[in-house]
């Protein structure tokens, strides 16, 4: 069945434009409260949503939707997408939704749904849901006496604040370190600093003014350029910024350097081996991934599986064979032992464990390898299908061939706008970069067609 509303990342577009109008959030409502409607108890479901604009009415659909086919409403108000999985959890819920589009600007949002264990629904459930979306709604409805009510549950802050602080050894503090913290105007903006503080961390914020229109905008993970500054002009220890729904994270060193998921994973992978923690016998990465990584994980006698771009699965992949540590090179960053998604808030704790631990700065800790040059480009395009393209195909099998085993070559389409993007990496920074150019201006050319 073709997917008319999920994408690989729950359903996401352009506010107000379809599918992210308030019908269809309605309609989502309905379906997934249907879908998971399965007894004769009283039915919960889950909902948060970072601060943009049009969170308020995606939000007041839902509770609509979800009301109608008789599941109760518990309403989290701006909280992390692993919050609310976290909560999902917690409050036995049937189900939970975060109303996010992540890192992109405010004007796009999205719907991200979680089942009862904290983890996002299979492409199977997703499918479900869109069958009944696109079905007679009246079979959706609960009968009068069953239909659901609404409520905001006032502890959702400090119960996510204390599942996070639980994620560390016990008494250990952070008191001595300075930290500035980016929470890029979103879901994290009261949450994460808070954590900070109640550790004994002296904290700068930045990004936590929301007006419902500057989440992501100059800030954040995706941005981090203000966090740099912030960092040099205050002399922190440490630079932590999140992206809109707090589900990613990229760190700063003490000398303004930027340090990506990649290298935390090395970080948390290797503290926790020595630790005999790690489960698995390696991590879980993407196809994105620096090759430098995968090298770093064999030295170290570990294994590395690679993945589709996308954490839902990476977590399945953990999932099936046992690891407990995985992510992307972007900073989602699965810790399973913990959480069921990425959680950017929880990663900077475990990522200052090792530094108070250790007795090292950022720098020297976050340091694990050096990455093989990497090129990374996208391509826009409209109606077509540039892939298809004869002359893509053919640069695409150079690009490979020219590389060999010395390198790797990743093209994929966005699962969430209409760009391709073309990755190469290898131990000649000169034949990536000529190998990216070639493929790309093939690309620019087809879509141009």
């Amino acid at each position: 069945m073709a997917r008319n509303y999920f994408g690989t990342d729950g359903i996401r577009g352009s506010a107000n434009s379809h599918p992210m109008t308030s019908e269809v959030a309605l309609k989502v409502g309905m379906a997934a409260g249907k879908l998971f409607t399965n007894g004769s108890y009283r039915h919960r479901v889950v909902i948060g949503k970072d601060t943009r604009l049009s969170g308020y009415m995606i939000e007041s659909a839902l509770v609509s939707g979800f009301t109608a086919a008789g599941m109760d409403v518990f309403q989290l108000g701006p909280m992390p997408t692993p919050a609310v999985a976290m909560l999902t959890r917690s409050l036995r819920a049937d189900l939970g939704v975060m109303i996010s589009a992540s890192h992109n600007p405010y004007l796009d949002n999205g719907i991200k749904l979680f089942g009862p264990e904290g983890y996002k629904l299979s492409d199977e459930q997703e499918g479900e849901i869109e069958a009944l979306i696109e079905g007679d709604s009246a079979g959706l409805l609960a009968s009068a006496e069953r239909i659901g009510r609404a409520t905001r549950i006032e502890s959702a802050r400090e119960r996510y604040i204390e599942f996070a602080k639980r994620t560390l050894p016990r008494n250990l503090r952070f008191d001595g370190i300075r930290a500035v913290i980016d929470c890029a105007n979103g879901a994290a903006y009261k949450v994460a600093p808070e954590a900070l503080w109640e550790l004994g961390t002296e904290v700068i914020k930045i990004g936590v003014e929301p007006n419902g229109l500057n989440i992501n905008k100059d800030c954040g993970s995706t941005s981090p350029q203000n966090l740099i500054r912030k960092v040099q002009e205050v002399r922190a220890d440490i630079g932590i910024a999140l992206d809109g729904d707090a589900d990613r994270v990229v760190i700063v060193d003490e000398k303004g350097r930027i340090i990506d998921g990649d290298q935390l994973m090395a970080v948390i992978g290797e503290f926790w081996l020595r630790r005999g923690r790690l489960a698995g016998g390696g991590i879980v990465a993407t196809v994105m991934s620096n090759l430098g990584l995968e090298r770093y994980m064999e030295d170290l006698g570990l294994g590395m599986a690679r993945t589709p771009v996308g954490d839902r699965y990476v977590t399945e992949h953990m999932r099936q064979h046992g690891y407990n540590v995985g992510g992307e090179q972007s900073g989602h960053i699965v810790l399973s032992d913990f959480s069921t998604t990425g959680d950017g808030l929880v990663t900077a704790l475990q990522i200052l464990a090792v530094v108070v631990q250790s007795g090292r700065p950022v720098s020297e800790v976050c340091k694990r390898f050096e990455p093989l040059p990497q090129v990374l480009e996208n391509v826009r395009y409209k109606d077509s299908q540039p892939l298809d393209n004869v002359g893509v195909q053919r640069a695409i099998n150079d690009g490979k061939s020219r590389l060999g085993n010395a390198g790797r070559l990743v093209i994929r389409p966005s699962g969430t706008e209409p760009v391709i993007r073309v990755m190469a990496e290898g131990d000649d920074e000169g034949l990536v970069k000529t190998v990216v150019s070639d493929i790309v201006h093939a690309l620019s050319d087809a879509a141009a067609a």
